[in-house]
């Protein structure tokens, strides 16, 4: 699997997306709020290399998200890793098989119109890990 983005738990978009357009040149290529999940959303990425791996920021929309419940136990930093699975079932059902089942029971809406299912950090070595689907939903 490809990575496809590196995601990024902040308290506010407007405190941070600047740092990482001013600072290191990326540019906002998606922003939207996920209802879903209760987050706002930017994602950053290099212009010159659209397909490349990117920064998506998540700000919660309410104290009882799980990006909020992130915030406050741990502070901004890294929330989580999203790799490219091509079909996100497929994978599911790959990685039950092989012992490592999702939080999730089927893919649910994310950002930019993919389905998505995210893997534990106590099986993934403490990192929280997302499957994005290849098609938009």
């Amino acid at each position: 699997m490809k990575l496809d983005h590196v995601g990024v738990a902040v308290r506010a978009l407007s405190e941070v997306a600047d740092f990482y357009r001013e600072r290191l040149g990326l540019e906002e290529v998606h922003r939207e709020e996920v209802p879903g999940q209760g987050v706002r959303v930017v994602f950053l990425g290099n212009p010159k290399d659209p397909e490349g791996c990117q920064v998506e920021l998540l700000e919660p929309l309410s104290r009882d998200c799980a990006v909020s419940k992130f915030l406050s136990e741990r502070g901004p930093g890294l929330h989580h890793l999203a790799f490219r699975a091509g079909a996100v079932e497929a994978a599911m059902k790959r990685l039950y098989s092989a012992g490592l089942p999702a939080l999730e029971a089927a893919p649910r809406p994310g950002a930019r119109g993919h389905q998505v299912c995210f893997l534990h950090p106590k099986r993934c070595h403490g990192v929280l890990v997302e499957l994005v689907g290849s098609s938009a939903v």
